[in-house]
């Protein structure tokens, strides 16, 4: 392949990928063609792209970004996996949607520049919370306090509140209030 060739692989790759800083990388090798187009037409529905890389090449365009991580990954067959709101969820779409494809090998995923390597580092990022369900836990428990101490400084005022009221009916009634002792 000429030198002409190679940079415009290494410029479409970089015009692919920009704005992307986290990305899962797959092996199709062995997977039936009906397969592999199940499986691109399911991730695309989520918004998910795969993109068939070549290894010298993709460590080229990668070079100087958070994809270079993905180095030691980039060997055999790869396939390049990224979209979505983020990487973890292309790792729990791609754990779902390869369960009855043995043959998909899952070599790795980069997430602010830490590699998760193989099966097991795939399925450990598919574990973590999504940027939402992150800042949801956040608020959460930012939150927390301040109803709670909102509670304690309305239960007291809401029993008084309820002691008046039932004055207040028991006299429109024309009812006595004794006094306990």
């Amino acid at each position: 392949m000429s030198k002409t060739i190679k940079n415009m692989i290494i410029r479409d790759y970089k015009a692919r990928l920009e704005g992307t800083s986290d990305a899962a990388v797959v092996s199709l090798r062995g997977v039936t063609g009906i397969d592999t187009t199940r499986l691109r037409a399911t991730l695309r529905g989520k918004k998910i792209r795969m993109t068939t890389v070549r290894n010298s090449l993709a460590r080229q365009a990668f070079k100087d970004t958070t994809l270079s991580g993905l180095d030691s990954v980039l060997e055999g067959p790869s396939v390049l996996v990224y979209g979505g709101a983020s990487v973890v969820e292309v790792a729990r779409e791609l754990i779902a949607a390869i369960a009855d494809m043995p043959k998909v090998e899952l070599k790795g995923a980069i997430l602010d520049g830490q590699l998760f390597k193989g099966k097991a580092g795939v399925t450990e990022l598919s574990k973590f919370p999504t940027r939402e369900e992150a800042l949801g836990k956040t608020v959460a428990v930012i939150l927390g306090p301040g109803s709670s101490l909102l509670g304690q400084l309305k239960g007291p005022g809401s029993s008084i509140a309820g002691i008046l009221k039932a004055i207040e009916t028991r006299l429109e009634k024309g009812e006595t209030i004794s006094k306990k002792s």
